[in-house]
């Protein structure tokens, strides 16, 4: 017996026979039909729906077919969307030289594509760093109302890190992102009203952003950015009046740190950079990758972080705990002593999902507090808002501390890996 052959619209049409009430079906039969007669709008539509499970089963293949057809007819939504896929290397093969020249080819109309090309220029992803574009592209599009992009130019003036540091531009393009109700711009907001002892205001904001999208007693640092900048508000408000005492050796402690918000894929160098403006240097998270032999935009061995602490003059120690029961009660009675003493420390999260291309990805950090009564550490993460302070449970810290994968010296076994300063 002869097989049938199928075309691809075909079996979409039957996978919708299959699933769907006769009016869902009408209506995507529809836009399927507009959008294998060239339909541009019907065809980013599609992608976008096969992307998010929306009314058809989530198929990412479908989705980039789709989104490939609607950018080769010069569509800059689906342009950014192909660019997006390229750049996370979760659905095709990472090529972040293909994702810049998608974004590039974008930024002039699609205000999402014009941030994502400021993201390559400032984590050289696909080109050169250059972060003076970067904070171009991110004004651009900000001025278009894109939240996320004044955020994110608000946190690199604030900080200085990759320009020069500009508290007023910083505080204007954090009320721009206020004002556009990104969730990161009212956090960052909220600290600057914190820091200059305006509670009220800094309370009114991050209220604001807490109700922007659903939050927890806490959340967790793998939550996508608007959610967990969401949560980090929430976490804010119930650490206000932790942060303005002194601590409690045993019951709680906090440890302030200068944050600094990380570019792309720069997490370990930025929170080293973190640690060592805690202990006095001036150095910013470019900088400190810049004494590894990495190249930027990529990650850090941890052994080249452990030698550049040396190069900028400071005593770091690499320390590892067993990754069962044991070695997390090991791990957290150093991590109390350290801060009890008024010591941040590093860490590596190993986060596991089929999201994460190759199935994992890894994450550096500080833990910078804790509160002993509620089972709760408080961390400082440089891929969250200014000023990086979240709420983490003692089940997910468990969770989280882990990796295999830090560098050469894991040797590919895992642990639990911590840098502490070294006072021998």
């Amino acid at each position: 017996m002869r097989k049938q052959l199928f075309s691809p619209l075909i079996t979409l049409l039957l996978m919708i026979q299959s699933l769907h009430s006769a009016d869902v079906q009408t209506t995507l039969k529809t836009l399927l039909n507009a959008a294998a007669a060239g339909d541009v709008k019907a065809q980013l539509d599609l992608a976008l729906r096969f992307r998010d499970g929306s009314g058809v089963l989530k198929d990412d293949v479908h989705a980039m077919s789709w989104a490939h057809r609607a950018a080769d007819a010069g569509s800059a939504e689906a342009m950014d969307f192909v660019g997006a896929a390229y750049l996370r290397g979760a659905v095709v093969k990472r090529n972040p030289a293909l994702a810049f020249a998608y974004f590039k080819a974008a930024a002039d109309e699609s205000a999402q594509a014009a941030f994502n090309l400021g993201q390559c220029y400032y984590g050289a992803q696909g080109t050169a760093q250059d972060c003076e574009k970067a904070l171009e592209w991110w004004k651009k599009a900000a001025e278009r109302g894109h939240g996320r992009a004044a955020a994110s130019a608000a946190m690199a003036y604030h900080s200085g890190e990759g320009v020069k540091q500009d508290a007023l531009k910083a505080r204007r393009l954090a009320e721009r992102a206020a004002e556009l109700n990104n969730p990161a711009g009212l956090v960052l907001l909220g600290e600057m009203h914190f820091q200059a002892g305006e509670i009220e205001a800094a309370k009114e904001n991050w209220t604001r952003a807490s109700k922007l999208h659903p939050t927890g007693a806490t959340g967790h640092p793998s939550q996508p950015s608007d959610i967990s900048s969401a949560q980090q508000a929430a976490d804010l408000l119930k650490l206000m009046d932790y942060r303005r005492r002194k601590s409690e050796p045993g019951k709680f402690a906090f440890v302030p740190l200068p944050h600094i918000h990380q570019g792309y894929n720069n997490c370990g160098s930025t929170a080293c950079a973190i640690f060592a403006r805690f202990q006095g240097s001036e150095i910013g998270g470019w900088d400190f990758k810049r004494l590894c032999p990495s190249p930027l935009g990529t990650g850090t061995d941890w052994g080249h972080l452990l030698e550049a602490s040396k190069k900028i003059g400071q005593q770091w120690a690499l320390v590892t705990f067993t990754p069962d029961d044991r070695g997390f009660a090991h791990a957290t009675a150093m991590l109390k002593s350290e801060l009890d003493a008024g010591r941040p420390v590093v860490v590596d999260f190993k986060y596991v999902g089929p999201q994460y291309p190759g199935g994992s990805a890894g994450h550096t950090l500080n833990v910078c507090g804790y509160i002993a009564d509620e089972n709760l550490y408080i961390l400082c993460n440089p891929a969250v808002a200014t000023p990086g302070i979240q709420l983490i449970t003692s089940s997910d810290l468990d969770k989280f501390w882990r990796s295999d994968h830090y560098g050469k010296l894991s040797k590919g076994v895992l642990s639990r890996p911590a840098f502490v300063i070294d006072n021998r």
